[in-house]
């Protein structure tokens, strides 16, 4: 009897281990999703951010290659669009020779960094997802905008309108466009996307204003 009942747990453990390898093996590999995004002459758009969040949704750690810092140099936020992670805190360093009051009104984030001085840094948190647009209370022609999402799967359009994303769940996503002339409400689009495995590609016309 106990020699029946352990041939039984050994058949037992490998079936189970072999149906997870099974799955594992057969797992279908993710999605890479290429986007160009285009204005209505057909122009390319640089900085529109595009964000893709599995129909599942997404729960797991978020990080981005680039830093979660936004500069003012020659009187300019630079980048001047920045992608974080919902949660994230952002530094605000003044490389300039003047001092520099940053502010936004958003729904996303209201606040005031008081005037500091050349490198001088302060920090911000950003618990929102959604659109911060940023200004300097000295200096009316700053502007600058910080994209706060909830996926992993985000990146912005370079100079050819370009974007490229890998490592997406294949299956249907919503994919979402946001950039500060889209004429759209909150300057955002959204449609669903078929991901399948492997490369996919998208080109998307907006309309700026």
């Amino acid at each position: 009897m106990i020699h029946k009942h352990r041939s039984f747990v050994i058949v037992a453990f490998l079936s189970l281990f072999l149906g997870v390898w099974t799955t594992v093996a057969h797992a279908a590999p993710d999605a890479r999703l290429r986007v160009q995004v285009v204005d209505q002459k057909g122009a390319p758009v640089r900085d529109a951010v595009i964000e893709v969040m599995p129909a599942g949704g997404w729960s797991g750690p978020i990080r981005f290659p680039w830093s979660m810092a936004m500069a003012q140099r020659n009187q300019q936020f630079v980048p001047h669009t920045l992608i974080v992670a919902k949660g994230s805190t952002v530094a605000f360093p003044n490389l300039d020779q003047v001092r520099h009051s940053i502010y936004s009104f958003s729904k996303a984030a209201r606040f005031t960094i008081d005037l500091y001085g050349r490198e001088q840094n302060r920090t911000q948190k950003f618990p929102i997802a959604g659109t911060v647009a940023l200004g300097c209370n000295i200096h009316d022609q700053m502007r600058g905008y910080i994209r706060v999402v909830e996926t992993p799967f985000a990146d912005k359009s370079d100079g050819n309108g370009m974007v490229r994303l890998s490592g997406i769940p294949a299956g249907t996503a919503t994919m979402t466009v946001w950039h500060p002339r889209l004429r759209a409400p909150d300057n955002v689009l959204t449609q669903k996307v078929a991901l399948s495995s492997g490369e996919n590609a998208q080109k998307l016309v907006i309309s700026l204003r």
